[in-house]
């Protein structure tokens, strides 16, 4: 069961961590990470969810592991979901934010890469569905329709200045 690390409210980490799925502590935050990957053709790699994670169209993201920074999260994550090495290099942390609500504090990243072949990502069957490319207009269709995590929506409106 993974490990996450527990924040204060100044986003200082207080030596605390909870299992992935607990309930988060009063006055506790967890880290959450998330990249959209951006080809030469203005294009965005879209995962397809499991319908154990709300089956949805999102970014690639997650949870830091306990010990992890953000930077080595999202790589992680990357690297899990769609089994994709990236250069922490090439990635550009472009906007960082905390919610009262959710209890988070959330950076997101961007990179520019072609991939050639999605259909050779290893994908991890458990989270991600399918992957495709998808054009800013294809993003906010789906989410007019319903099918985008409303949440990821929200980062590539902050990516995107809609």
């Amino acid at each position: 069961m993974e490990k996450r690390d527990l924040y204060n409210s100044d986003r200082i980490k207080t030596g605390e961590t909870i299992f992935k799925g607990e309930d988060i502590p009063k006055d506790r935050y967890i880290l959450v990470v998330l990249v959209f990957i951006e080809n030469s053709e203005g294009k965005f790699l879209i995962q397809k969810r499991s319908k154990a994670e709300n089956g949805k169209y999102a970014t690639t993201g997650g949870h830091p592991k306990s010990g992890e920074t953000s930077l080595e999260g999202i790589l992680t994550e990357v690297e899990e979901e769609l089994g994709l090495k990236l250069n922490s290099k090439d990635l550009t942390l472009y906007c960082t934010g905390k919610s009262e609500k959710q209890k988070v504090f959330w950076d997101d990243y961007y990179i520019k890469l072609d991939i050639q072949n999605i259909e050779s990502l290893k994908l991890q069957k458990e989270e991600v569905e399918k992957v495709v490319w998808l054009s800013k207009d294809e993003i906010i269709e789906y989410m007019e329709q319903g099918k985008f995590f409303e949440i990821h929506y929200e980062a590539f409106k902050r990516l995107v200045n809609l």
